[in-house]
């Protein structure tokens, strides 16, 4: 059974419309990713950090008391504490976001790894290869 010319463009037409249904989610994923950030805040309230999406540390607060109350070791092991829990924090928001474009039948942590760093992920993802690459001199 043959197709006709109507029943073609039909079909290229649906094709069309479904790239453009979702290279729009894509820039949609893409924008959401883009303003990712999350905050981790010390037990003791004194450091305060937040990070974007590819982990870049956008802010740091500190309490006015962080000088008297934490040595320089512990204000820099409290630092260092706080930049990872909120990377770890926006790690679990891109995988959110992210989650719809994984295969359905593929679990997501098999797709990236149980202890995927999507930071880094994206850093790379993101980063333009050298122009030439590839090629053959």
């Amino acid at each position: 059974m043959s197709m006709s010319m109507d029943d073609s463009w039909t079909v290229l037409e649906q094709l069309v419309q479904e790239v453009n249904r979702q290279t729009e989610q894509i820039r949609d994923m893409h924008e959401k990713i883009r303003d990712v950030s999350a905050s981790a805040t010390s037990k003791d309230g004194m450091v305060t950090v937040t990070v974007g999406a590819r982990g870049d540390v956008r802010k740091i607060d500190f309490d006015p008391r962080v000088y008297r109350k934490l040595s320089p070791s512990e204000l820099s092991a409290s630092l260092v504490e706080q930049i990872g829990a909120a990377t770890r924090t926006v790690s679990g928001e891109l995988k959110e976001t992210m989650q719809p474009f994984a295969p359905a039948d593929l679990p997501f942590e098999d797709l990236f790894g149980e202890e995927v760093d999507f930071p880094s992920f994206l850093a790379q993802a993101t980063t333009p290869r050298p122009k030439g690459r590839g090629k053959q001199p």
